[in-house]
């Protein structure tokens, strides 16, 4: 059975046929629970790189903190490229990849924590619910087939995911380079605009998660070696982290707009 393309590009088809190779076979082949309890272990990962750069930020150390901020995104942008090119690294990347991601999930949230403890304390806490409840409506609404991930879908999503990637991509460089700051993705905006442009994201985030879960059931089914199991729990930890960070911004937004 022919696999689809994701929105999410480190969930892709062409990933997927690379690995039914006789190597593959050999060593086991992947399955849906297989990958769901790796990606199990990969959140510990991240939830231990978080509360470590917390610990730092709490305890007085936010140089320090910072300085993770950086390893965590260039190191595991890197990480996150190496295996996207060698899925056959996932399983000893991967893990590393969740501690990466960690440290800046960590810092940001511990940040923001901070900064929005006295008008809006739970956000965080809020943050995290509300990033495994879409997860869990998501994964139902795509197990009863509710929403059913036809081929528009799937054109509609990678293509709006792509865009959002290139947007994101050039607000970076015109704020490190020119120091030229976007409104729209202000983490201070909290404008009607602003805040109906972080429930777009959202909403795209979540609808890759229904590509996600198919990638995974079709890669299962198709006979992908057992390493893949670790690759499909990476591609989905990229999603619920984008996710999760979409959602903290969402909420710092509300907070900026209460009085």
């Amino acid at each position: 059975m022919a696999l689809f393309q994701s929105g999410n590009p480190t969930l892709s088809q062409k990933m997927f046929d690379r690995s039914r190779t006789l190597e593959g076979e050999m060593q086991g082949l992947m399955t849906v629970r297989g990958t769901i309890n790796k990606f199990g272990f990969l959140m510990l990962m991240v939830m231990a790189g978080a509360a470590y750069t917390w610990h730092l930020y709490n305890t007085g150390a936010p140089q320090t903190m910072y300085t993770f901020i950086i390893i965590g995104v260039f190191g595991g942008l890197g990480v996150a490229l190496a295996i996207i090119f060698k899925p056959t690294w996932s399983p000893f990347l991967a893990p590393a990849y969740g501690i990466l991601e960690g440290f800046f999930v960590g810092a940001v949230s511990a940040v923001l924590n901070e900064q929005f403890k006295a008008r809006y304390p739970n956000l965080v806490i809020e943050a995290v619910a509300l990033t495994f409840g879409v997860a869990i409506a998501m994964f139902l609404l795509y197990n009863f087939r509710v929403i059913k991930p036809t081929q528009r879908l799937r054109s509609i999503v990678f293509t709006a995911t792509a865009g959002i990637a290139i947007f994101y991509m050039i607000d970076i460089l015109l704020f490190y380079v020119f120091k030229i700051d976007i409104p729209l993705t202000s983490w201070n905006n909290s404008s009607p605009v602003a805040i109906g442009f972080s429930l777009l994201v959202i909403c795209l985030a979540a609808l890759n998660l229904i590509l996600d879960f198919e990638m995974i059931e079709k890669g299962a089914d198709a006979g992908a070696p057992k390493y893949m199991e670790w690759y499909g729990a990476f591609g989905l930890l990229v999603t619920i982290v984008w996710l999760y960070i979409e959602i903290l911004k969402l909420l710092s937004r509300f907070a900026g707009r209460r009085n």
